[in-house]
């Protein structure tokens, strides 16, 4: 059986690596007042932290059932079956739209996968799939690997402003009302695929080491592990981390991403993050 891999552009796998492995990627899109934007492709990251200097914090919609429905038909040419890894279903539909898109194409098994977290720790799962698939696995092969590395997989991460999650609903007005009056960094979460607080902590240094310490207890056990960090905007601190953890981390191996259009649309600029999953 041969398998294609679609992940959604909150993933921010670089174009490069999807090309070569073989990752097709549907777009999410950010919307500027009437002037609508499908991140990764006409609004990039660097962009995006530009236009809302003018134009304010954009909303976000996610694909349509046509998008899914077209994409489909056209890998069912070459594939027999797709798996479909997507941001956590609880804070988009883009899962379901996944869902309701592969019910009506035939000619291609539609395996729809909830990663329930999203950016590159949705990518890690993307990858390790396509990874699977270019080596000739099937699906259910591949869906039992990533179920496996949801068991280890972990992701924490900080807003300098609660008010954009608010917002657009990701999390509650009286969450956001207490963290902006105490001025702390809560760290967040997901948890039953929401965004949660995880603690609340007072400066941005003590919230990056509070992190860092969770993850150093897991590599304590030797086993090789695969690390994010993920930055708003912050690319110089984030490469600072990435000194700073590899020295004390030598079974990790680090990479740095970002937070996109879309997702930075709910956490603002100045976010930063890190996850990890045992490789």
């Amino acid at each position: 059986m041969k398998t294609a891999v679609v992940t959604d552009s909150t993933a921010y796998i670089p174009k490069e690596l999807r090309d070569k492995l073989n990752i097709h990627m549907i777009p999410l899109s950010v919307i500027f007042g009437n002037e609508t934007y499908r991140e990764e492709i006409d609004l990039h990251a660097d962009e995006f932290y530009e236009e809302i200097k003018t134009k304010g914090l954009p909303t976000t919609s996610q694909p349509t059932t046509g998008e899914f429905v077209t994409l489909f038909e056209k890998l069912a040419k070459d594939f027999d079956a797709v798996i479909n890894i997507h941001l956590s279903s609880g804070i988009s539909g883009t899962y379901q739209g996944a869902i309701t898109a592969g019910n009506l194409v035939e000619d291609i098994e539609v395996y729809a996968y909830d990663s329930e977290i999203s950016c590159m720790m949705q990518g890690l799962y993307a990858i390790e799939a396509a990874e699977m698939a270019n080596a000739g696995k099937g699906p259910e092969e591949i869906i039992a690997r990533l179920d496996e590395m949801k068991k280890s997989m972990r992701a924490y991460f900080m807003v300098d402003d609660l008010s954009h999650l608010q917002r657009g609903g990701r999390l509650s007005s009286a969450q956001a009302i207490i963290g902006s009056m105490l001025q702390v960094k809560p760290l967040l979460h997901f948890v039953d695929k929401v965004i949660v607080p995880f603690e609340k902590i007072r400066t941005r240094k003590k919230a990056m080491k509070r992190i860092a310490d969770m993850l150093e207890e897991d590599a304590a056990s030797g086993e090789a592990y695969r690390a994010v960090i993920f930055q708003g905007k912050r690319e110089e601190e984030a490469q600072e981390w990435k000194t700073e953890l590899e020295a004390k981390l030598p079974n990790v191996e680090f990479t740095i991403s970002y937070f996109g259009p879309v997702i930075a649309s709910h956490l603002g600029e100045g976010a930063m993050g890190l996850g990890w999953v045992k490789k």
